[in-house]
């Protein structure tokens, strides 16, 4: 049996159009959905994009980004300016160990020829460890033990927070047709014949099929879900800094109007980092040290209940219904740090970190063939093919996002990884793991904000921002996921 086109119900943000609609072109007036007229047409009529699983919708405006108290690190890298973030997605909370346990499940169960991509996903245990400190039962348990599943997830690094969300990505949409009877659930996925969102939409991924759809093209008999037809969610990602800060602040709460009438430090209206309401009075609104030596507080009247971290969703969320937007653990965003980002940078979406490729093809200008993880190849764009494209914009950080070092599991050459002097800022010849080999402020140098539960109050600021090398990772550094959303921005 075969799904007709012009009658499927696409998943909550899609309405069904039935082909006696008689819906007409208005540059052409031929009959959309109709076979005799060729078959193009509206299988579906957008009716707005669906909320992905764990995330909150964050409506976008304008706001003030950077330094929200005195710059007591005398770092001059943060100084306020007025920009505009659009309408985006945001996770609730912090991901999990218990999430990152599944993801790390699957590579394993998956890519059973290349048990080297499990490995290199593994969170680095190590960062609980200290010279002077007895650590050594969160180095064994905190990431594998029940008690610690609901806990962030730390010891992550930006690269595997990158893969992380791209592999959520596929899950998600892989969902998603499943839903619709397009694909059948299939455990028995290996190595490249995995489902990922860019393959199938390249035609390179079989999978199981449930239901054909028709198509209404007169020369085909059936067809793919594609783009077009809306069913696909947009990739989860890292969220930008500059959204990031602005879901952390959310202005929403102080404005009336357009009139923000006070700017907030923190995620919550005043600079009391105590709650003041009758119910919760004298209650820590944060996971963080309190003061030397001070990590949770007296016995019979502990302050914020965390020794180390706490489960993800403790404390209380920000106005946008977000939680652990300080405090808790820091995390990671999708810039490259630069200390001048607040004099250079756009107005509109601001994030640097750009990096601008095309997918590879064959002579016959169709994709190439996918690569044996199942991805679809990128490669940049060179002088010459740019050579009178007009449009064409180099970025501001040249070959280099998501993922394309040795330790990805969607790009796995090392000699591009480590051999090409064009990937970084300033090219020694040396490896990348001697720290002789690059600056301290290169193009993979990644901004992380929000303060942790080891750190001072002052960290807790939306607008105080410090940096990492992407590949390292601590113990009190995790992520969340977001995702663009496509069209209107308004939503409340």
């Amino acid at each position: 049996m075969k799904i007709r086109a012009f009658n499927l119900l696409l998943l909550g943000g899609l309405l069904a159009v039935s082909s006696c609609s008689n819906e007409t072109s208005s540059v052409t007036g031929w009959n959309y959905d109709d076979p005799e007229y060729g078959g193009f047409g509206r299988s579906a009529i957008f009716l707005g994009q669906d909320t992905g699983p764990g995330l909150v919708l964050v409506e976008g405006g304008t706001f003030i980004m950077g330094r929200t108290d005195q710059d007591v690190m005398h770092e001059w890298d943060n100084f306020p300016r007025q920009v505009t973030v659009s309408s985006f997605y945001m996770d609730e909370k912090e991901v999990s160990n218990l999430s990152y346990r599944e993801y790390l499940y699957w590579l394993r169960r998956v890519f059973v020829s290349y048990p080297d991509v499990y490995k290199n996903a593994l969170p680095d245990t190590l960062v609980w460890r200290r010279p002077l400190a007895y650590n050594e039962p969160y180095v064994e348990y905190y990431f594998r033990h029940p008690a610690y599943e609901d806990y962030p997830v730390v010891g992550v690094n930006w690269l595997q927070a990158n893969d992380f969300c791209q592999w959520r990505t596929d899950r998600v949409n892989e969902q998603r047709l499943i839903d619709l009877n397009v694909l059948l659930p299939d455990a028995n996925q290996q190595d490249a014949e995995n489902f990922n969102t860019e393959s199938y939409l390249a035609g390179q991924y079989e999978g199981a099929v449930d239901q054909p759809i028709e198509d209404l093209d007169p020369t085909k008999d059936t067809r793919r879900i594609r783009m077009e037809d809306g069913a696909f969610l947009p990739k989860y990602r890292l969220p930008t800094e500059a959204e990031w800060e602005y879901a952390a602040l959310a202005v929403i709460g102080e404005s009336v109007g357009e009139r923000v009438y006070q700017r907030r430090i923190y995620p919550w209206s005043g600079d009391r980092l105590r709650r003041e309401n009758s119910s919760d009075e004298g209650k820590m609104r944060a996971n963080y040290v309190r003061g030397a030596g001070d990590m949770m507080g007296v016995a019979g009247a502990l302050n914020d209940e965390g020794d180390i971290t706490t489960k993800v969703g403790e404390f209380w969320p920000n106005d946008f219904g977000l939680y652990d937007m300080a405090g808790n653990v820091n995390e990671w965003v999708l810039d490259v740090y630069r200390p001048m980002t607040f004099a250079d940078f756009g107005e509109f979406r601001p994030f640097r970190g750009n990096v601008f490729k095309t997918q590879v093809r064959d002579a016959e200008g169709k994709i190439a063939r996918k690569d044996s993880l199942g991805r679809i190849q990128y490669r940049p764009v060179s002088d010459e093919e740019a050579y009178g494209r007009r449009n064409y914009r180099k970025a501001d950080n040249i070959n280099y996002l998501d993922g394309d070092l040795a330790s990805s599991i969607y790009y796995n050459n090392e000699e591009a990884a480590i051999g090409e002097g064009s990937q970084r800022m300033y090219y020694t010849g040396k490896s990348m793991e001697d720290p002789a080999a690059v600056s301290l402020i290169n193009d993979h140098t990644r901004v992380y904000k929000g303060g942790g539960w080891r750190d001072r109050t002052y960290w807790l600021s939306p607008g105080a921002r410090r940096y990492l090398q992407e590949d390292d990772a601590r113990d009190d550094l995790g992520f969340r996921c977001a995702m663009t959303r496509l069209g209107k921005p308004a939503s409340y």
